[in-house]
Parts: structure tokens; C-alpha cells; sequence
């Protein structure tokens, strides 16, 4: 947060910052709080930080720090603030790992300021309830204010602005500054003269108000500006000056405080003057986040010239006037922003050396109305797809058009007006045909290239016609409202106007079965216990890799990465890289004392390109520099010669084409499907795809390497869910045993399957730089290059044949499903074995014959992900089953439930099920979520809304535990000290799914201690060797029990000494076990019986036991969407989940919550893009979209089955980091529903084929109605031009 003495209007002024994006000069002579200066666990805890970590808002905690310093930016302006406000708030702010609605349940308890208790550790709730066998069954919601004990919030006790700034202020903000860096001059004028004679003598420099711009131009593309100009010290430019023609912005007022100013004057005034004030704020409602808006200046986002700005289409409508001021010229020049503002891509009309000072919005006119859309991928804090602003002007008492005005971002070079279209309009009347004649005239105006920058061509031409189609129903329902008899508003119109219902506040309930009443306090295995890093999370004391201080003469590491996707490398030249400051030495495979070869499952990657590359950002070599900044920019500078090898591969379609595939295909057989087709009453046959998913964990892959200094010693920090793997790699390329590589881990800021293999990426050229120098070096991977680098999740193709009976039932699925697997194998082929494994989910196919192909392409390679291929498999599969609900218009709840397995049957598998709790959490989940009656509420909202339809859809999961057999072993190391405390270490690690709370929690019941006095420090190959990864949603189950197994032997060479001395306590028996020369140090070691199993790829057959146990749950969704943009919201999501008995419900819940979100995102909005060479589009948090705080369902309820048991695994528990996110392609299937609705509306009828992720772009297309089909085939300009953009 920054804190400043505003003089103008004499106050403190507070507001939240990107720091990645605040130069350090620009808060020169302002107080800055960052996350540590407001409470820490050595002091005391802000309320803040206290009920986000309470609430549980926190899991890998790499986000926190910035999601408690918005909120408590807020709060320092507006004690009790609203829900809306709260959410408005964390627009800005992104968590992978939460799915957020934890941490809005902590934070809306300050919308009461009664909230919190005066009494602290004294507090009724902290006692809690007797339980009794009547209650076992509790609303005890860990994220309910009533079941919480969190201390009162007093604002009057915040940290006060430093005296010496207040003092010092008047001073601070009068005096000119200028700093002059290594490469950069900056600086801030505090007059317009001063401006303006810098302009002249600088003519190139960059005015920079919040550097959101060039912050970005500068920070991820490389981009330099020497000079840099900041006009924020100029009063003059801070000024909004209101008269009776109209409002003046000063260039550099921010966005923020135009916000709060037209809201006052809105307020004041509803009437058809303040009508580009509406639209105003509602465009700014959705621009950025706040940490944008506080700093942005209307001044910066006009002459930025953005082709997609979200305020120069509303300025342009508007007929605005920009003033200009040149040092030479003694008069100002005022220029309409029309057309001619803008000549050109990012350029305006601006003179050499001019400043824009001031921009004026024009009151609007009676007979006038105006209004602005935008649409983008997300919701909030998202950059354009298409946004538009329209005025129209009628001749007085007539609806004849005078004047029609409008302009688009989206659609061209620059914000465009369809000026023979405008022309067109004048004299119409405001009537229906009006419409489709508007439509014929657009699509020349703004017709888009196939090739066009941006893509999506078909879908931002329709926009383009359905903004207007809204904009006419908007007029003629004002027009309505004011009396006039031309016309009536219809229900269908209206339904194109409603207010879309992610206004509503975001609620849900969570329940579970509480512990048996007699369970000691002590005992902690079943209750909600806190993560044990929650409050370092949100004080910022949790250390990553790279929080860890910077070793004396450490070096840092920048790639040199492929900018082809298929070349040989004909040359590499360093010369101006070694010319750069700090450069210290290039490495490349010749660097390398051991092998260059990477073994993952096949040896078939390099640490180093040698002779070729095969996919953009695959790694060359490496600089190495004095510091992050030197690195990077001298990594810049290598040039790579290239020599392009054809075929380029990218899609699965290409793959197909050229045959390009890694061996074996994967069958699962079972039955003859073929005989069983020719039974069946009906055959369908489809295709369908799935798109892949960025990781997007919060911390990118990082690494630290210290050479010991003898031996060939060297110690790793690295951010990896596999250690084991990353000893092995690093001791292999160093040709060194593995016994003098150690590899730590404390914790990770997220990885989801991205961290178990791909961290070698970073990992190994560290550690053979470090030894190369013999320093330490450390690299952590800008968010750029690690998407390009590291993969994600396989995109997958399938093409099916079903054939069933007419009672629904399916006999007979012949698949074959492809997955694009990138340049490398990885672990390509047991992902894909996973998703021909899951394919058949909860469902009996008596005959069903699965092949899956495994593609190999010129992309990185595609990776574990949180799913491990099941998401794909179950995707299709359900996919096919409402295909056969549709084809016999049976619902498909029921088709569901006809094909349902049940207690008897064998699977595809091998394997028999025996007392399912499958068909417990389905039938609960329909009732708990009132599934029928919410049916029919929305069909019945569906036959009286045209334009916004609703969707509900209910699926199941049986989703089941397996892992290769050499990997169910689990190592753990249990010392106990003579002071009574413990210490556990283990082979998993925690990077947010609360393992180690877990394994505490375990410790302390085994041992019998509170938990507090359990501490585990970190994972390490020291002490735990050979460990299996954590992956796969079985760390708890495997490192539980060793950390048991281990607590028993302690417990078991204690016991003697307690039955003599039964009255010592814990510290006395440690004490006495010491003396008596009892050993207090354990290893445990669990091997996971059960699991032997051979899988024969050539005959399609699984011999063996292949599932350990199920993980069974159901989900039922609702959305809203809205035809004409695409826009959809998730109105309610009802979870009940089998866990058996959680070891911790608040963690379980925590998982499921944040692991459905995960998986809505992969489902409808998270869509890599690659261009047709093979670089990878959708890079970093612009351009690659996750959901925000504001797509979480507005109701969110997540029920763990009661009195579900499990002997598989320590005190019956269930693993649960993977199966929610399964669960979430329920959304899509809504959204499918929905869009059916709309078909149906236009006459279309029966199945369509609709891919994942259902993005708006999708879903608009999809609906069918006459402005989407407009423009469904795109004309071609006759180039034969390729598409912008790819599905791999």
C-alpha cells in the first residue's frame, strides 16, 4: 500500500500498487506498507492477516501477502465496507489454489463492525460445543463468521502516516526530481512548464503516470526508454473542473479519482445529461483491477492509443475534446477525438513534443442517449476482446435519427468509428428492420481479416452487431420509460437487458461429520485444523526459493531459449551478450561434466540443445550475470542462427496428418464392441476435443545451487514436487554419485503436476552453472518464459462410436482418443493410459474398446497436471452419454443413472465394485441441491427469457487411487528431542495441499502430544531418500502411514518407561527414555500393499489390481448465460464429496473448492493459443486467463459424505487433491444446456458438437441465432491467409 499527502485536497490519501509495477522513484516522498509492516507472528497479527489464515484463505500462500494488501487497503479508506466493495477490491488480485470463496468468508466479516470478539482467547467459541451422537452431523462451516473466533477490528488503531512526510509534504511535492539509473533518466516536473520544456528537449521520452503501460513494455517484452517523464506532481493535471457544457479531466488524474467523482456526480444527477458518466463508470468497473485504476491516468490510457482501449471508443462517441500543449507555441490546441485522433496503430495526432493536459466530455442532450459494452475473456481485470460505445441523437419528439455516433475497440488498428455506417443511420427511424440493415452495413465497415491480430474473427464481428442489437433495445426501453408511443418493450427484448446475475453476493454452506464426542481435545485427526504456514502466509514470513537471502558472490541465470519450433541451430553468437554489464559466463552443452541427456521415462530431452531444436522455448544455453536484471538483458542479446526444418507439427491434426506419433498406442478392451454395435437399436458417432491448461501456479519454477566446495558436494533449492527425480538429474549431469547432491524443499508456491518433471528446466543449467563458477547461482523463470518452457496439460481429440438401446442403455463405445504431447515423451503415455483408464468414470460399458495415441509435435511438452489425464477421458465420455440423451430425449440424469455401475459389477479395469458410496453422494447431491425443482424453474425461465438462458447439469464421479507399484513407498524420519518436542520430516512436499498439517496431525495422535509441539521444517533427500513423488493425490495416504509406522516404534520403546513411571509426563519421559538410553529417533517406512498390476497395450488387457480405492463424489451446476456475448455466470454449484473420515475438513473442503474452480477454468475459460509456426500465444496474465475472485460460483456448497469408511488408507481417509477438479466439467455441461435452449429458440434441434473450454467466443457462436450465424463462415479476403491463432 501507498500512502501520500494529497495537497490538493489536503488528506492522506491510501491506495493498493502492483509492485512489479511501481518504479522505486516513483514513491519517492511516500510512505509504503507492504504485507510484513502490518503484523507479524513476532509481533501481533492484523485483523486482516488473522481471519484470512483462521478462515482458511490461504493454501500454498504465495498470493496471500498481495491478496491481504488489497484488502487492507481498503479497509484504511472504508473501515465497513460492502460486499461489492470487498470484491471490487481483489478484481486485481489472481490465487490458484483457494478457488477463492475461503478467502471472501474471511473478508466479508468486515462488512459488519460488530463483527470479532472484544474477548480474545477468553472467547465462548473457542470452547465449543458438546457433541453428541444427535449432533454429529453439523453445519459447522470452518468459514462461517458464527463458528470462527477472530478479534474485533478497531481502524483507530492503524499505523499512522510518518510525521516527517507530513511535514515535509508541501515541500516533497513542489520540488522537480530527477534520477538518473544505469540506463534510464527519470524524471518528475511539478509544473506544466517544466513538462513541457522537458517534451522539447526530450522529444522521444515517455510521459509515464503508473507505468502500467510501459511497466509492461519494459518488464516483459524487454522494451527500453531511456528518457521517462512522470507528470503525476503537476496540480495541474489533477484537476476535474465541472461546468454547465460538461466535465474536465486532467491528463493526469487517475482512473480511480474519476471514478469516485463521477459517482458523486451521477448521484446528483440521473438525468440524459449524465448518460457518458454511466457508461463511464460501468467501463471502469470492469478496467483492471485496483491496483491499476489507482494509478493509471485517463491521460496515459488516451495516448497509449491502444487498438482495445476501454475509454477511447467512450470518448470518441462522446465527441470529446483533447487540449495539447506545445513549450514553442503560445496557444493551446484543442483537437476532437474522432477518427482522425487516431491515424494509425498506437499512434495518435499529437504533434513532436506535445502533452496532452486535459481531455472534455460533453454533457449529454435531451433526445440523446449513449451507452458502452465490452467484452473480454474474464470478466474482470481483462483486457478487451471487442468494446464499443454508441450515441445516437434524434431529431426532437421524433424517434428519426439526427446523429449517430460510434466506436469500437477490437476491430482494427486502432479504436475505429464505422463512419458510412454512421452516415447510413442518419434519418432512420429507431424501428426493427433498422437492426438487420445496420448489420449488412457493419460487415463492411468493420470487416476483419481471417488472419486478423486478435483472432476470434467470426465471434468480434458478431459482437460487433450484438452490442448494437443491446444498444437498440436499450434506447427503445428508455425511450419507453420517457412515454414514447413508437413502440413496446417485449419479453424477449427485455430478457437482452437484464442485469446479469453476477451481481449477486457470493454465499454457500460447507458440512461435514464432526468427530465422536469422546475423541480427546488433543486429538486433532478429523477437526479443522489451521494450515500450520496460514499466518506466515499472511504475514509474508513463508520462505520460497526465492525469498531465500542472496548468498555472498551469488550469480543469477537467464535461458537462452528456442525462438523456432523445428531448426537446426546453425550458429550461436555471444559477443554482444559478453559485452553487456555483469556478464560472467554462457553456458551450453559443452559446459556440461556429465551427460546433456535428460531421462524422464525415455532419454530423449537435453539440458542444452545441441545440433536442433523442436519446439519454441526449448533451452539453448544460458547466461550467467551478477545480477537477475544483467542476466536477462545479456540473454537478450544472444543471437541464434537458424536453419527452419519442415514440417512444422503443431496440432493433433497435424499429427495425425504426418503420422508423427510416440509409441505404443494405449487399448483398454473389454467385451467386443464391434458384435455388441450390430445389437444395439441405435448408433451415433462423434468428435469431440479438449483443450489444454497452463499450470499457472503462483511461483515459477526456481532454483537456488550452492556448491560445498568439496567432494563435488552441492546443495539444491528447488521448487519440485519431485526431489528423488531432481537428485538424480542434477547427480547425473555433474557426473557425481548421488550421495553428494542434497535437495531441499520448504515449500512450493503452487504446482498442480508442473513441478514434478519440468523443474529441471531450471534446476539442472543452475546447478551445472554453479559448478562451472563455483557459485552459487540462482534462477526463478519470469512468467513468459515459463509458459513457454514447461507444458501443461495434453490437449486431447477423440472420435467415437456408441450404440445403444432405446431404454438408454449403452452397449457398445468404440474410441480412440489423441493427446498432444509436444516434442518430448515425458510422461505422455501414462497420462493418456490414465485417461483411457478413467474414460468410463461411474458408468458399466459391457463392451468397450479404447486406443489411444500419443502425438508428437513441435510445441513444449505437455506435463503431469492435477488429473494426471482423467479430466480428458471423463470429459468425452460424458460428453457421448448427453449425446445419447439427446438422440433419445431421455434426460440425462437419468441416461446417467441407467448406465450407472452399482455393488457386483466389474469395470473396464478388472476391478469389482463392492459396496459403492457412488450412488450415497449422487442421490444426496440431487437432493441437497433440489435438483428437480431447479429443473424445472429453469425451463420455465427459458421459455420467457430470449436472450438469457439458464442451464443446470448433474454428473458423478468415481474416481480412483492408482500409482505404478515401485512407487508406493513412502519414507519417514520421526526425532524426538529432550525438551519433549518433535521433529517430523517426510518425503512429501507441501506446496498448498496442507500435507504437513496433515502429517502432524497424524504425529499427534500416534504420539499422543498437542500438535503445537510437532514441527516440521522441510523435505529433504538428506533425510529421506529415494522419495516417490508428490503427486497423484496419495502423499497423505502413503507419508501418513510411514510418519506412524515410525511414531509406533517410538512409542513402542517408550512404553516400557511409561508402564514403570505412569505419572511422568510428555517432557519427563522423553527425559527419562534419554537417560535410560532409549533411542528417540525413528525411521518409518510404509510399502502400499495392494497395488501389482501389468497392463498388455496390444491386447488391451489390465491383469492385476489396478485401483487401491475410489474417491467417489457428485456435482450438480446452474449457470446463466447470456446469448448474445457468451458471457456466462455460475449461479450455484452443489458438491458432495466421499472422503471417507477426513483427516482435516477444512483442508478436504479447501481442496475440493479450490480444485473445482481449477477445473472450470480448464473447462471454459483457459485456452493455450499457439500461432500456425508454433509460438505459443497465451503468455503470461494478459493474454492467459484463470478465473478471478468474481467466477466463483455465487453459491458454493460442499458437503462431505458422513459415515464413509476406508481401510486403504491411514484412518480412513481419501485422497482429494484430484477428483473435484473432474467433477467441474458439470459447468460445461450447463453451459451446453443453456446454449440448447438457445438453439432450440432458433430453430436448431438435436446434438452439437461443442468443445472444450466453452469460452464466450464458443458459447456465442454456438447459440445459433441470426446475428452469430451472420457470420459463422467468414468471408475470405481471397489470401488464403492462416488463422492468427491455433488450438494445439
Amino acid at each position: 500500500m501507498i500512502s501520500k499527502w494529497d495537497h490538493i485536497n489536503n488528506k492522506i490519501e491510501h491506495y493498493s500498487a502492483n509492485a512489479c509495477l511501481a518504479p522505486v522513484v516513483s514513491v519517492h516522498g511516500c510512505a509504503v506498507t507492504t504485507v510484513e509492516g502490518i503484523g507479524s507472528t513476532k509481533t501481533k497479527l492484523h485483523a486482516v492477516q488473522e481471519r484470512l489464515a483462521k478462515f482458511h484463505g490461504s493454501q500454498c500462500g504465495f498470493c496471500t501477502p498481495g491478496i491481504v494488501m488489497s484488502m487492507y487497503a481498503l479497509l484504511r479508506n472504508k473501515p465497513v465496507p460492502s460486499a461489492e466493495d470487498i470484491e471490487g477490491c481483489l478484481q486485481g488480485n489472481l490465487c490458484r489454489c483457494t478457488g477463492y470463496r475461503p478467502i471472501l468468508s474471511a473478508f466479508q466479516t468486515f462488512s459488519d463492525s460488530t463483527s470479532g470478539c472484544p474477548m480474545g482467547t477468553s472467547c465462548c467459541k473457542l470452547n465449543g460445543a458438546e457433541k453428541t451422537e444427535g449432533n454429529l452431523e453439523l453445519n459447522c462451516d470452518p468459514h462461517a463468521s458464527s463458528g470462527v473466533c477472530f478479534s474485533h477490528y478497531d481502524p483507530t488503531q492503524e499505523i499512522i502516516f510518518p510525521p516527517e512526510l507530513l511535514t515535509k509534504s508541501c515541500e516533497l511535492a513542489s520540488k522537480p526530481l530527477k534520477f538518473v539509473g544505469e540506463r534510464i533518466t527519470w524524471f518528475r516536473p511539478t509544473s506544466l512548464d517544466e513538462l513541457t520544456s522537458l517534451r522539447k528537449t526530450y522529444p522521444d521520452s515517455q510521459l509515464v503516470n503508473g507505468n502500467t503501460e510501459i511497466g509492461v513494455e519494459t518488464g516483459v517484452k524487454g522494451r527500453l526508454f531511456k528518457v521517462i517523464v512522470n507528470p503525476s506532481a503537476i496540480s495541474k493535471l489533477k484537476e476535474i473542473v465541472a461546468d454547465d457544457k460538461g466535465v474536465k479531466f486532467g491528463a493526469a488524474c487517475t482512473l480511480t479519482q474519476i471514478k469516485e467523482e463521477l459517482t458523486k456526480m451521477v448521484k446528483t444527477d440521473q438525468s440524459f445529461q449524465t448518460q457518458w458518466m454511466a457508461a463511464f463508470l460501468e467501463m471502469l468497473h470492469w478496467f483492471a483491477g485496483d491496483q491499476i485504476r489507482n494509478v493509471a491516468a485517463i491521460g496515459g490510457n488516451t495516448m497509449t492509443a491502444s487498438p482495445i482501449s476501454d475509454l477511447n471508443p467512450i470518448l470518441m462517441a462522446n465527441e470529446s475534446m483533447a487540449t495539447f500543449r506545445l513549450h514553442s507555441r503560445a496557444k493551446d490546441r484543442q483537437v476532437l477525438m474522432d477518427q482522425s485522433f487516431f491515424p494509425k496503430y498506437r499512434t495518435t495526432c499529437a504533434e513532436k513534443g506535445e502533452v496532452l493536459i486535459s481531455v472534455f466530455l460533453p454533457f449529454n442532450a435531451k433526445d440523446e442517449y449513449m451507452k458502452a459494452y465490452k467484452q473480454s475473456k474474464r470478466r474482470e481485470d481483462d483486457i478487451a476482446i471487442v468494446n464499443a460505445a454508441m450515441r445516437v441523437v434524434f431529431h426532437p419528439g421524433t424517434c428519426k435519427v439526427l446523429k449517430f455516433v460510434a466506436a469500437f475497440g477490437g476491430m482494427a488498428a486502432t479504436s475505429v468509428m464505422p463512419e458510412k455506417t454512421m452516415q447510413n443511420m442518419i434519418g432512420r427511424e429507431w424501428k426493427e428492420d433498422l437492426v438487420d440493415d445496420f448489420s449488412k452495413w457493419i460487415s463492411e465497415d468493420l470487416f476483419l481479416d481471417k488472419g486478423a491480430p486478435g483472432g476470434m474473427v467470426e465471434y468480434r464481428e458478431a459482437l460487433v452487431v450484438s452490442f448494437f442489437f443491446k444498444f437498440f433495445l436499450h434506447v427503445k426501453s428508455c425511450r419507453v420509460k420517457e412515454g414514447a408511443k413508437d413502440g413496446i418493450i417485449s419479453k424477449d427484448e427485455s430478457s437482452a437487458l437484464e442485469k446479469p446475475a453476477y451481481n449477486l453476493k457470493q454465499f454457500g454452506t460447507r458440512t461435514w461429520q464432526e468427530v465422536p464426542p469422546n475423541q480427546p481435545e488433543e486429538d486433532k485427526v478429523g477437526r479443522d485444523v489451521q494450515h500450520v504456514s496460514g499466518i506466515k502466509h499472511t504475514t509474508g514470513e513463508a520462505v520460497y526459493v526465492d525469498d531465500i537471502p542472496q548468498y555472498k558472490d551469488e550469480l543469477y541465470l537467464a535461458h537462452v531459449i528456442s525462438t523456432r519450433a523445428h531448426a537446426f541451430i546453425r550458429n550461436v553468437d555471444i559477443q554482444k551478450a559478453m559485452m553487456s554489464p555483469g556478464f560472467v559466463t554462457y553456458l551450453d552443452d559443452r559446459d556440461v561434466p556429465g551427460t546433456n541427456t535428460v531421462t524422464v521415462l525415455k532419454s530423449d530431452e537435453q539440458i542444452f540443445a545441441k545440433e536442433k531444436v523442436t519446439c519454441v522455448g526449448q533451452i539453448i544455453g544460458a547466461v550467467v550475470a551478477d545480477s537477475q536484471a544483467h542476466a536477462q538483458r545479456a540473454a537478450q542479446l544472444v543471437q541464434v542462427e537458424y536453419e527452419d526444418i519442415d514440417p512444422v507439427i503443431i496440432t493433433i491434426k497435424d499429427a495425425i496428418k504426418h503420422k508423427s506419433y510416440f509409441p505404443p498406442p494405449v487399448r483398454l478392451i473389454d467385451g467386443d464392441a464391434d458384435v455388441a454395435m450390430e445389437t444395439c437399436d441405435h448408433v451415433i458417432e462423434g468428435e469431440i476435443s479438449v483443450g489444454g491448461q497452463e499450470h499457472f501456479y503462483m511461483e515459477t519454477q526456481a532454483a537456488l545451487a550452492l556448491p560445498v566446495g568439496e567432494d563435488g558436494e552441492m546443495e539444491i533449492f528447488s521448487a519440485t514436487q519431485d526431489l528423488d527425480f531432481m537428485q538424480r538429474q542434477v547427480a547425473a549431469s555433474l557426473n557425481v554419485e548421488r550421495n553428494k547432491i542434497r535437495v531441499r524443499c520448504k515449500r512450493i508456491g503452487g504446482g498442480f503436476g508442473g513441478k514434478q518433471l519440468r523443474s529441471w528446466l531450471v534446476c539442472l543449467p543452475v546447478a551445472v552453472a554453479a559448478n562451472k563458477c563455483g557459485k552459487p547461482v540462482r534462477c526463478m523463470l519470469p512468467r513468459k518464459d515459463d509458459m513457454l518452457m514447461t507444458g501443461g496439460r495434453h490437449p486431447f481429440y477423440a472420435n467415437y462410436k456408441v450404440g445403444f438401446m432405446n431404454s438408454g442403455k449403452v452397449q457398445s463405445i468404440k474410441v480412440q482418443l489423441f493427446s498432444n504431447c509436444g516434442h518430448t515423451y515425458d510422461h505422455s503415455v501414462p497420462i493418456l493410459s490414465v485417461a483411457v483408464a478413467k474414460f468410463s468414470n461411474a458408468y458399466n460399458f459391457p463392451n468397450i474398446h479404447l486406443e489411444g495415441i500419443a502425438c508428437k509435435t513441435n510445441v513444449a511438452s505437455n506435463t503431469a497436471f492435477r488429473g494426471y489425464g482423467g479430466p480428458q477421458g471423463l470429459f468425452v465420455a460424458e460428453n457421448l452419454l448427453n449425446n445419447v440423451a439427446e438422440y433419445l430425449t431421455i434426460p440425462q440424469e437419468k441416461i446417467r443413472e441407467i448406465n450407472m455401475l452399482k455393488s457386483g459389477d466389474i469395470t473396464c479395469y478388472s476391478h469389482k465394485i463392492e459396496n459403492p458410496q457412488l450412488r450415497r453422494c449422487w442421490d444426496e447431491c440431487l437432493a441437497k441441491s433440489d435438483f428437480y425443482s431447479r429443473k424445472t424453474r429453469c425451463e420455465e425461465f427459458n421459455k420467457r427469457s430470449r436472450w438469457r438462458k439458464r442451464g443446470l447439469a448433474c454428473i458423478p464421479l468415481l474416481h480412483f487411487l492408482t500409482f505404478p507399484h515401485f512407487l508406493c513407498q513412502a519414507g519417514a524420519l520421526v526425532n524426538i528431542y529432550t525438551d519433549g518436542s518433535v521433529s517430523v520430516t517426510h518425503g512429501g512436499t507441501e506446496m498448498g495441499q496442507g500435507l504437513h498439517t496433515k502429517i502432524i496431525q497424524i504425529a499427534g495422535r500416534c504420539l499422543g502430544i498437542p500438535v503445537s509441539r510437532i514441527h516440521i521444517s522441510e523435505t529433504t533427500t538428506a533425510s529421506v531418500p529415494n522419495a516417490s513423488a508428490t503427486v497423484a493425490s496419495i502423499s497423505s495416504d502413503m507419508y501418513g502411514m510411514a510418519v506412524q509406522y515410525a511414531c509406533d516404534e517410538l512409542m513402542r520403546r517408550l512404553n516400557p518407561i511409561r508402564k514403570q513411571f505412569p505419572e511422568l509426563d510428555w517432557n519427563n519421559l522423553i527425559n527419562k527414555a534419554y537417560m535410560n538410553r532409549v533411542s528417540l529417533s525413528a525411521t518409518g517406512f510404509y510399502n502400499m500393499p495392494g497395488f501389482n498390476w501389468s497392463w498388455n497395450f496390444d491386447i488391451g488387457k489390465i491383469e492385476g489390481n489396478y485401483v487401491q480405492y475410489y474417491t467417489n463424489g457428485a456435482a450438480v451446476s446452474e449457470v446463466e448465460v447470456d446469448c448474445l456475448t457468451g458471457v456466462h455466470v455460475v449461479l450455484q454449484t452443489d458438491i458432495v464429496m466421499d472422503v471417507g473420515r477426513s483427516l482435516n475438513p477444512a483442508i478436504d473442503i479447501g481442496q475440493i473448492e479450490g480444485g473445482f474452480v481449477q477445473g472450470y477454468g480448464m473447462f471454459t475459460m483457459e485456452e493455450p493459443l499457439h500461432t500456425p509456426s508454433g509460438h505459443l500465444l497465451t503468455v503470461g496474465p494478459g493474454a492467459y486467463k484463470i478465473p478471478g475472485f468474481g467466477d466463483c460460483p455465487r453459491q458454493f456448497n460442499v458437503h462431505l459424505l458422513r459415515n464413509s469408511e476406508n481401510d486403504k488408507a491411514i484412518y480412513s481417509s481419501k485422497g482429494i487433491g484430484e477428483p473435484p477438479l473432474l467433477l467441474a466439467c458439470v459447468v460445461f455441461f450447463a453451459i451446453e444446456n443453456a446454449v440448447s435452449a438457445a438453439r432450440k429458440d432458433s430453430g436448431l434441434f438435436g446434438s452439437f458438437r461443442l468443445n472444450s473450454p466453452a469460452t464466450a467466443e464458443s458459447i456465442r457462436m454456438a447459440c445459433g441465432d441470426k446475428f452469430s450465424k451472420q457470420h459463422e463462415f467468414h468471408k475470405s479476403d481471397g489470401n488464403n491467409k492462416l488463422p492468427w491463432s491455433i488450438r494445439a
